[in-house]
């Protein structure tokens, strides 16, 4: 099996959207003098993150259009009727701080790099395009990968077969011999796994569980309903596993 190609999740696996995410809300709480009005910053997050989940299902469901989600979002956080004009300032207030705070993991450059001469790349989020374009845009590296699609296009979102297919598509590529890397083990991992994609899951604390780990596995191992799937702890991991035309890349911790 030659794996030719390699499609990259976004959020938590190539963008640190956990570090990014956390310190643009604290800094934006602080800035409004919201930040009171929380026990911790966590559960100002907690409570941003369900809503954005919300609208997010709203948007995709074709309920609300983008920017009128958002406003959505703003009036719900803040449990005020604000006007338009009003949500769409404190959002794009928010929106500052947030990508202030935007970063690549440090392993990322390195392994594009690697695989720049061996793989084509591309791009399956479950997100927007004119969220991601604009993410990969800033973080400098949009050029790295042929296309961007996402589930609010592509009208399907990951785990279902019919979006992994989709990026494979545009890669003209069969789906054996591709490989997908995610951050999320059922969604991302198991659902290209399950998509006949090679499959490669970054779980970069090394304690991420979805399920209960199966006692039987060797420690380290993935939760017992994930299969058909490998298991990284950093993307300096990758190109050893990709296939024998990689020369490069570290040796997993997880055997």
């Amino acid at each position: 099996m030659t794996i030719r190609a390699v499609v990259w999740d976004v959020d938590d696996t190539i963008f640190d959207y956990t570090t990014a995410d956390r310190a643009g809300m604290r800094g934006h709480l602080t800035a409004e003098g919201l930040l009171d009005g929380y026990t911790s910053v966590e559960q100002a997050l907690d409570h941003w993150r369900d809503l954005t989940d919300q609208q997010w299902a709203r948007y995709a469901a074709g309920e609300v259009d983008w920017e009128g989600g958002r406003r959505d979002r703003v009036r719900a956080f803040l449990g005020k009727p604000l006007t338009d004009p009003e949500a769409e300032d404190w959002f794009l207030r928010y929106l500052g701080h947030y990508e202030s705070a935007w970063a690549l993991f440090p392993d990322v450059l390195p392994v594009l790099d690697t695989l720049a001469g061996s793989h084509r790349h591309s791009v399956l989020s479950n997100s927007s395009i004119r969220v991601q374009d604009h993410k990969l845009r800033v973080l400098g590296v949009r050029d790295r990968f042929e296309s961007v699609l996402c589930a609010a296009e592509l009208g399907v979102s990951k785990p279902a077969a019919e979006a992994f297919h989709a990026a494979c598509e545009a890669l003209e590529l069969p789906p054996h011999e591709v490989a997908y890397v995610g951050d999320h083990p059922e969604i991302d991992g198991q659902g290209a796994a399950d998509a006949g994609m090679f499959s490669v899951w970054i779980d970069r604390g090394g304690v991420r569980a979805v399920t209960a780990p199966d006692p039987d596995a060797a420690p380290g191992g993935a939760p017992d309903r994930l299969t058909g799937l490998r298991r990284i702890a950093s993307l300096a991991e990758l190109p050893a596993i990709l296939g024998p035309d990689t020369r490069f890349g570290a040796p997993s911790t997880f055997r």
